[in-house]
Order: C-alpha cells, then structure tokens, then sequence
C-alpha cells in the first residue's frame, strides 16, 4: 500500500511472522515484499532480520527508496493436548 503523505510517498508493509513447531523455527509471510523469504530460532532475531532485509528486497525487487512502515503481525501455534 502506497500513501502520500506531506509531499513523500511511504510505503506499508505487513509482514506476518508464523511459528512453526515442528521445526522450532519462526519463518515469514508476505504478499508485500517480494522476495522475503526469512527464518529464525528466535521471534527478537526473526523482526531484526525483517527490519534489515524489507528496505533491500524493496530497494531490489521494486526500486524503490522511499520510506517504510513496517506492521509486524505474530501467529503462534500450538498443541497443548
């Protein structure tokens, strides 16, 4: 999603981080930025991974350099039973 906002063009972007137990590992989701494929042992190292890598992929993979929100969104998972 594109919003023009003062004069400066800044994109959002969701990505949903997913929690996968029989790996143990937590991975991405996205329809925002292509080529965002990320997985982590840890939630904290998985949204650093993210802030890093969202503005390259974009940067590569659509040119763009504007500024970026970024809406993290977390699904966990898991039998209790």
């Amino acid at each position: 999603m594109v919003r023009y906002c003062e004069r400066v063009f800044i994109l959002k972007c969701t990505v949903k981080l997913i929690w996968d137990s029989e790996t143990d590992r937590w991975y991405t989701e996205t329809d925002d930025v292509p080529g965002l494929v990320l997985e982590a042992v840890s939630f904290d190292t998985l949204v650093d991974k993210v802030r890093l890598a969202v503005p390259e992929m974009l940067e590569l993979n659509r040119g763009y350099l504007g500024p970026v929100y970024l809406s993290i969104e977390a699904e966990r998972i898991e039998k209790v039973s």
